[in-house]
């Protein structure tokens, strides 16, 4: 304990501010945010959130919610009550600050992926079929989301609904995402496309068209 305060001692000003401030974080997500959560692994955070529906949120161990984000979990829609929501965050997740995650059912982030800041993540979409109505006050339309363990997403990433991550892919910066997509990819562009995957073969990662072939195999 000695040696603790020693080192706290001869830290700079700026960073025993930090560590405080550090310390506050933990202190309100216990007292405010942590009974409330449906589950709640050790040492995982979350801090000064947009939004949260804290019963629909699952977090592992050592998941860190960075501030300003809003992960909303939607029970009831337009006078729909049907919808079981429950968002995942598997041991090790981290998201940066300002995400923005959406789900009317079962949307889970993987162990150790890190969802860059300005990320948005949903599994529903809105039904448009009637012209009468507003888009906004119609129907949600769920689909099944999913981000595989150890990916890393780029910030201003979209990941609509219907998307599926394999492990280890890696998503470019401001892509827009939809679609199924194999473990170890590299995805980019609007609307994303696979670029790049590792091929056990050669042990190396080649370059692929945008169906996820090698196009060393073409």
């Amino acid at each position: 304990m000695l040696k603790k305060i020693t080192n706290f001692m001869s830290w700079s000003t700026i960073q025993k501010v930090r560590y405080a401030c550090l310390i506050m974080s933990y202190l309100r997500f216990f007292i405010f945010t942590r009974p409330f959560l449906k589950q709640c692994g050790s040492g995982s955070i979350i801090q000064k959130p947009l939004l949260i529906t804290p019963e629909y949120i699952i977090l592992g161990a050592g998941v860190i919610i960075m501030p300003g984000c809003r992960i909303e979990g939607i029970s009831n829609y337009t006078g729909d009550d049907n919808y079981q929501p429950e968002i995942v965050f598997e041991d090790g997740v981290t998201l940066q600050q300002r995400c923005h995650i959406t789900s009317a059912s079962r949307l889970v982030i993987c162990k150790n992926s890190l969802i860059s800041f300005d990320v948005s993540i949903q599994d529903t979409d809105h039904e448009y079929q009637q012209l009468d109505m507003p888009i906004a006050n119609q129907p949600l339309l769920i689909n099944e989301t999913r981000i595989g363990e150890n990916c890393f997403i780029g910030s201003g990433v979209k990941i609509q609904a219907g998307t599926i991550l394999g492990k280890q892919c890696i998503v470019g910066t401001n892509a827009v995402v939809r679609g199924v997509f194999p473990d170890f990819s590299v995805i980019v562009g609007i609307p994303a496309k696979i670029v790049k995957r590792y091929n056990p073969a050669s042990e190396r990662w080649e370059k692929t068209n945008a169906k996820g072939e090698f196009l060393s195999d073409l």
